[in-house]
């Protein structure tokens, strides 16, 4: 943690993480409340949270002072925002889909894959060696998701269906904070995310009209726009910069566990003994993931 931490924007960073944790564990709960199709309230949380973060990409001021806007913006910025909109919105459709069809905490932990597997892609596709924290953490995590996949398999073959979805969000993640990143490095935090999120709107509109599309209710949609996407991504975008990876890894741990709460709760989805070590082993991975590197 750098100097940043002793000013006003440090001191704020953790609380703003834990929250924007917290909110984003209430997603799950809130698609399966919605009156429409998963692939719709995947849209939904998109679009009506767009006019809000382009509000906030000219509000928000960059380090020096100046108003962050689009400034800087160029065709290739185009494109690597638009495969970072579009990644999103294919994570979000598989994700949706998998809340369905398997449990809470399952499909929070399983989307969270994401956290070891930008190690994988670094080792595969950037030729990166690995720490040997971070062969730990895909091993436990190799381990984990094994286990969560075996007992959903014994529970139902919806339930494992389920679980390889949310698995397949996590990889349609990594590729858009791949995107993003590279994105990052021209644009500041939130014009960053309102052009990402216009274009996963954009590209979920098509799938979202071929089921029920409006809703009665929008308490629930509204709920994931501005609880996940405005407030809860915004303050993780805004809290990562200040605090270290292993921080921010122990609070991404808020989400399965109010998720798990809740499943328990409300849909009676209290985990087994195999469920809760393969849990335990993911947790394990995601915390590992994010440990400071020695060097």
């Amino acid at each position: 943690m750098g100097s940043t931490t002793t000013q006003a924007p440090g001191r704020l960073a953790f609380p703003a993480m834990i929250t924007g944790s917290a909110c984003l564990a209430f997603g799950p709960w809130l698609v399966r409340l919605a009156d429409v199709g998963p692939l719709a309230s995947a849209f939904w949380r998109q679009a009506l949270a767009v006019p809000f973060l382009l509000a906030l990409a000219f509000v928000v001021r960059s380090p020096g002072g100046k108003p962050a806007g689009f400034a800087g913006t160029t065709l290739g910025i185009v494109g690597l925002t638009a495969l970072a909109g579009f990644a999103f919105a294919a994570d979000l459709s598989v994700w949706h889909l998998g809340i369905m069809r398997t449990t809470l905490a399952n499909s929070t932990l399983l989307a969270n894959a994401a956290t070891f597997m930008l190690p994988l892609y670094g080792l595969l596709a950037l030729g990166q060696k690995l720490s040997r924290p971070q062969w730990w953490a895909l091993a436990s995590a190799a381990a984990g998701v094994t286990l969560l996949l075996g007992r959903s398999a014994e529970l139902s073959p919806r339930h494992f269906a389920g679980d390889l979805l949310c698995l397949a969000a996590a990889v349609f993640y990594t590729i858009y904070l791949i995107a993003i990143e590279k994105v990052r490095g021209t644009l500041q935090a939130m014009p960053a995310l309102a052009l990402a999120t216009l274009a996963s709107a954009l590209a979920l509109a098509p799938l979202a009209a071929s089921g029920v599309f409006w809703p009665q209710d929008w308490t629930p949609v509204l709920g994931l726009a501005i609880g996940s996407q405005v407030v809860g991504q915004g303050l993780i975008v805004y809290a990562v910069r200040h605090l270290s990876p292993l921080v921010v890894g122990l609070s991404l741990l808020v989400q399965p566990a109010i998720s798990a709460m809740i499943g328990a709760w409300r849909f009676g989805e209290v985990p087994g003994s195999l469920e809760m070590v393969g849990a335990l082993m993911v947790v394990a991975a995601l915390v590992i993931a994010r440990l400071p590197s020695r060097g």
